[in-house]
């Protein structure tokens, strides 16, 4: 049973039976992904996150955003833990408005913590990355800070973070 004259043709059955084989465990393994994809959390895949202290000058900020070509940064208090987000486009607002005397000396005179006005959202450790999705549609958001148990800034989760490692069928 399964032999057919040939050597060729019995190679291409086992081939076949091969094939169906493997394209079960797949359909497997995909139903244990699925299930795995919910018990990652934020910790396992989130970035080092961009910062920097509450005391930087604006100038500071600025550089570092453009050293890095970053179109944000966090910003934290001397013990790590987030105070708030800024975002280039704050920059470029305040900027703006400072038409009057081109000079820059005066954003060596503005703390980061002046160009912040609500704390950010945070997610713990161990947060499950789908809630940490969820969050970031709700609210509109890029990116998500993550913190340890004592609130220290620890890491970031962005929208790619999340596309790389949530499956197509949840996105």
């Amino acid at each position: 049973m399964g032999y057919l004259k040939g050597a060729g043709q019995e190679v291409s059955l086992m081939a076949s039976l091969n094939r169906r084989k493997s394209s079960n465990s797949v359909r497997k393994q995909s139903g244990r992904n699925r299930l795995d994809v919910r018990r990652v959390t934020c910790e396992e895949v989130m970035q080092k996150p961009r910062a920097v202290r509450s005391s930087a000058s604006m100038a500071d900020v600025l550089e570092a955003m453009t050293m890095k070509e970053l179109d944000h940064l966090f910003i934290v208090n001397r013990d790590g833990v987030p105070m708030g987000r800024i975002h280039a486009i704050d920059v470029l607002k305040l900027i703006s408005r400072k038409t009057v005397n081109r000079s820059i000396a005066w954003m060596h005179g503005i703390e980061a913590k002046q160009l912040i006005n609500l704390p950010p959202m945070t997610v713990r450790l161990e947060t499950p990355l789908m809630k940490a999705g969820a969050l970031m549609l709700t609210h509109d958001l890029n990116q998500i800070a993550v913190v340890n148990d004592d609130g220290v800034l620890a890491g970031v989760v962005s929208h790619s973070t999340i596309a790389r490692h949530l499956p197509k069928f949840v996105l």
